[in-house]
């Protein structure tokens, strides 16, 4: 684990082209959103409707739109912090190849990084989708329409369930997004890896992947991660102080 001067780390990444970044939710908890897994997160203060549950229950349809509205307002509300401008900096910079992120909350795209280099392996919560037909709605839309009555909405081009865009438990990880993602990570010459415990799978393969096909990994996180052990460095600390330290911004 390398100290907090970080000059070897800095080297990496101006030696670097093709940078893919990977983030979890603690790149997020500095905007006040928080995680799901922490003893205080969003999982343990509600119960888990899982996609079969959606699919085939009006209760578990209720119960997650129920969550959607209640959550949804301080989604809106945060605002990008240092560790995502830091990786817009990256991309403007000409170093920032892909972002791939296993956050919903749309932050990375907020800050500046266009919408095609950010790979949301777990959807997004900012829009609403058909189940059916596929139409998207925008989050405000859905939360307004709960709270006008309809309690768990329906599509109203097919009839179809709507649901919030993001991947539940036992629903299937967009092919395209997965496959975009391996394909970045094989390429790139360092992979830093932000605020992710790596332990959800597959996602946490993706960074093994680049290791593997030659690429430097980078590990800023606050806790140890099971990838520790393959990585080239690992620094613990904020990603909001450490990012922009390693971009080249102002501290």
């Amino acid at each position: 684990m390398r100290q907090m001067d970080l000059a070897t780390e800095r080297g990496w990444i101006v030696g670097a082209s093709r940078i893919v970044g990977f983030t979890g939710a603690g790149i997020s908890t500095e905007s006040g959103i928080p995680d799901f897994r922490s003893p205080d997160g969003v999982w343990a203060r509600n119960r888990i409707v899982d996609f079969q549950e959606f699919v085939s229950s009006e209760d578990g349809r209720v119960e997650y739109w129920r969550q959607k509205v209640v959550s949804w307002p301080a989604m809106r509300a945060a605002e990008p912090n240092s560790g995502h401008l830091a990786f817009a900096d990256l991309y403007r910079q000409g170093r920032l190849d892909a972002l791939v992120t296993q956050n919903i909350d749309g932050l990375h795209q907020r800050s500046g990084l266009p919408a095609d280099r950010v790979l949301e392996l777990h959807g997004t919560t900012t829009e609403a989708a058909c189940l059916s037909c596929g139409d998207r709605i925008s989050s405000d839309e859905a939360c307004r329409r709960v709270e006008a009555g309809e309690r768990a909405p329906r599509c109203r081009l097919c009839g179809g369930f709507l649901k919030p865009a993001t991947i539940s438990f036992g629903q299937p990880m967009p092919v395209d997004v997965m496959e975009r993602a391996w394909r970045a990570a094989r390429n790139c010459d360092l992979m830093l890896v932000v605020g992710s415990s790596l332990v959800v799978e597959p996602a946490a393969s993706i960074p093994r992947a680049a290791k593997s096909a030659g690429a430097r990994l980078l590990i800023v996180n606050r806790e140890r991660t099971p990838l520790d052990g393959i990585a080239d460095s690992v620094v613990r600390g904020e990603s909001g102080a450490v990012l922009p330290r390693l971009a080249g911004a102002s501290a």
